[in-house]
């Protein structure tokens, strides 16, 4: 395979090479391919526990009783001050 690179991927590289940590730009080129599968990797988890979060709050849904938006904002605003306090 072969790729070209922009010029500021290019100095980006040369800048890595020079400061004397990295051999040679296909190095520096394995290391961004390996932090970008495990950026790939960590977001996909994210996005599987988000969506865990997601149905469970569903699933507690059904269990629980409705409550109005009011009592619902001020039970959030009172779990921030109890935090606050803890933290304080």
């Amino acid at each position: 395979m072969s790729i070209s690179l922009t010029p500021d991927q290019e100095r980006f590289i040369q800048t890595k090479l020079q400061a004397g940590k990295y051999r040679s730009a296909e190095e520096v080129l394995e290391i961004a391919l390996r932090l970008l599968d495990e950026y790939d990797r960590a977001d996909a988890e994210w996005v599987e526990d988000v969506r865990a979060k997601i149905d469970a709050a569903y699933a507690a849904n059904d269990h629980t009783p409705p409550i109005d938006g009011e009592t619902f904002v001020n039970q959030i605003l009172e779990r921030f001050r109890q935090g606050r306090q803890v933290q304080e």
